[in-house]
């Protein structure tokens, strides 16, 4: 029996087609990963599969059983990519309010409040659904967590919280698009296991949206590629497996490698230190909660610092003191460039020398605004260009989108592009200053195969550089480039 079917499916409105009509298929007891590079149209498969992009008529079948409700929203749970960093509907910039708030008031909801609120709009109160709700919070070893406020989730958390709620409302289908990302090695694995159990316990169907070939867990048992904007045929998990291509192990073209080389050095009065970064017995609490508990760390010029811990080990917390983003730094013993934090100095004294993205900044862009407006905003440390750009400063981000391959996108708008070509995009707008240092805070999010090593030759490239001074986070151990040569792990093993 056939779950849902596209049969030579095409969206109604034109501006969401893909190139070719869709022909998909989930048939019961199947589990699905959807891969592909990044723009090859995966998110429009899974929009046009949830009808978030509506076919015409006739061209999707749905058949979730004769007990299901008749409503599509009902029977497929899709937990999209922005919303494993705190969801739309927060109106807030989730880890800019974790980061800056010292006092937890009693306004703030905890882990179980938000959890039971998620359960009763999901349906009666009933014995029945209570006693699927505590299997859930055993399943996900979610008991714990629930006298925990939302803002203090580490990324792992917040994926087992949105997983959760999801499915409190018993779907047929749960789709998640790229649910591996930002956890540690413990975590993924536990989530691994999670959605194994889902799969062989649960009468659930899990499709995954993945840019990683190498996430495809056992539990999936096919494979449908996208490949610009075509969905190809399904193939079994292993037949997928072995026939895929390697990915070579340097794609930057000489070309571009020489002109990253080429690039002039910079006098800059910030330059002189040879101390970048000091903390000195820095700690930060939240509540009754120790994020940092008296580190010191030193970060000198031309150093390229490995930083790596558990989810919740205060690495976001660290980096937000070195950009100056949160107001406990004041309290601590900081200096950057070799000045005091907090001696007169304004925060854009600090962030015109820093070059930076991460997962939060990435969510925190909802601005509608063509690519090349997003790079040019890096000139002048905003969140979307409120100054008007000189003709040399539009030729400097033109020139930054062709070293990362997507020159062609200058014009699109970021919204209408997908969450890796928008990676892509904030990577230039971090180094379209040519920084003295970069703070890389898992850049390689969300990137294919491809992408991912394309970037990593490029900050190799970059940070070869005289005085280039670079902090990579990551969980993956694979994507720390070679230039590497300091390592700051929080939290302990």
């Amino acid at each position: 029996m056939t779950t849902i079917a596209l049969k030579q499916a095409k969206t109604r409105n034109k501006a969401w087609s893909m190139a070719r009509p869709v022909d998909f298929t989930l048939n019961e007891g199947e589990h699905i990963a959807i891969v592909g590079r990044n723009g090859a149209g995966k998110s429009m498969l899974v929009d046009m599969i949830t009808s978030r992009h509506p076919c015409f008529h006739g061209m999707v079948d749905y058949n979730f059983g004769a007990e299901a409700s008749p409503l599509v929203s009902q029977n497929i749970s899709y937990i999209a990519f922005r919303d494993t960093y705190g969801g739309d509907n927060d109106r807030t910039y989730f880890l800019q309010q974790r980061w800056n708030q010292t006092e937890i008031d009693e306004s703030t909801p905890t882990v179980g409040e938000k959890l039971e609120e998620a359960f009763l709009l999901a349906g009666a109160d009933t014995p029945e659904r209570r006693q699927m709700q505590q299997h859930l919070y055993d399943l996900f070893c979610m008991n714990d967590l629930l006298d925990k406020y939302i803002i203090l989730l580490s990324s792992g958390e917040l994926r087992k919280f949105k997983l959760t709620a999801a499915l409190f409302t018993n779907p047929r289908v749960l789709i998640m698009d790229n649910p591996f990302i930002g956890l540690d090695i413990t975590t993924r694995r536990h989530l691994d296991q999670l959605l194994t159990r889902l799969a062989h316990e649960q009468s659930l169907q899990i499709v995954l949206v993945l840019s990683r070939y190498d996430e495809i867990p056992m539990f999936i048992t096919h494979v449908v590629e996208v490949s610009s904007m075509t969905v190809l045929p399904k193939k079994s998990r292993q037949h997928f497996i072995n026939t895929r291509a390697d990915t070579p192990s340097h794609v930057l073209s000489p070309d571009r490698h020489q002109a990253i080389q080429n690039l002039p050095c910079h006098d800059n009065h910030m330059s002189t230190a040879n101390e970048v970064i000091g903390c000195h017995n820095v700690s930060i609490r939240y509540g009754q909660r120790t994020i940092l508990n008296a580190l010191n760390w030193q970060v000198n010029k031309g150093e390229h610092w490995a930083l790596s811990g558990k989810n919740g080990s205060g690495k976001s917390t660290l980096l937000s003191l070195v950009c100056a983003d949160n107001p406990q730094g004041y309290a601590c013993d900081i200096t950057l460039f070799g000045r005091q934090r907090g001696s007169g100095e304004s925060i854009w004294d600090i962030k015109r020398h820093i070059g930076y993205v991460s997962p939060e900044m990435h969510r925190s862009y909802q601005r509608d605004i063509p690519a090349l407006q997003i790079v040019a905003s890096g000139l002048k440390d905003s969140v979307g260009l409120y100054l008007r750009s000189t003709a040399a400063e539009l030729d400097v981000c033109r020139w930054w989108m062709g070293i990362f391959g997507i020159h062609t996108l200058a014009d699109r708008s970021f919204l209408r592009m997908s969450s890796g070509e928008q990676r892509l995009v904030l990577l230039a707008r971090a180094f379209v200053k040519d920084p003295e240092l970069l703070i890389l805070d898992e850049p390689l999010h969300g990137l294919d195969n491809v992408n991912r090593q394309m970037v990593k030759d490029i900050i190799e490239t970059f940070c070869r550089r005289p005085g280039k001074t670079l902090i990579f986070v990551s969980h993956y151990q694979d994507e720390f480039p070679g230039c590497i040569d300091h390592t700051l792990l929080l939290g302990g093993q």
